[in-house]
């Protein structure tokens, strides 16, 4: 699996991923770290610099005073405990918290967020209708 950042071409890709519109996540891709998961569409092993990938999941998050928050995680149950090191391994360097938002019915992303050492704090804020929980892993000390 290879993580690259990701650009705006990847926006109809990253929709599909989120269930939302390709315009949203390309001002996504613009707004915030974006970082795509790929694999090689055949499932054969690919060289670096080949462009024959398939996208599989993507982290999107941000840097706010102290805390670094996670505002999507889609893909793969792979791809997602993959990518969730990024902005973990970001926020340890930096020594900040990290902070992730999972909507309520994704069972899978709890598991994800949970195994990676993330508590639940409380509920976050509501998106499209649906409740979001709010996670939170302290930097190690």
């Amino acid at each position: 699996m290879r993580v690259r950042d990701a650009v705006e071409e990847d926006g109809a890709v990253l929709g599909e991923l989120a269930d939302a519109p390709a315009e949203v996540m390309h001002n996504v891709v613009h707004d915030r770290t974006v970082r795509v998961a790929e694999e090689p569409a055949d499932g054969e092993t690919r060289s670096e610099g080949e462009d024959d990938a398939e996208v599989v999941g993507f982290v999107g998050f941000d840097a706010m005073p102290g805390t670094v928050r996670v505002t999507y995680l889609r893909g793969t149950r792979e791809a997602r405990e993959r990518l969730l090191e990024e902005p973990v391994r970001f926020a340890r360097k930096e020594g900040m918290s990290v902070e992730a938002l999972v909507p309520e019915d994704e069972a899978e992303t709890k598991a994800v967020v949970e195994s990676a050492g993330f508590r639940q704090i409380g509920t976050g804020p509501r998106f499209d209708g649906g409740r979001t929980l709010e996670y939170r892993l302290e930097p190690a000390s």
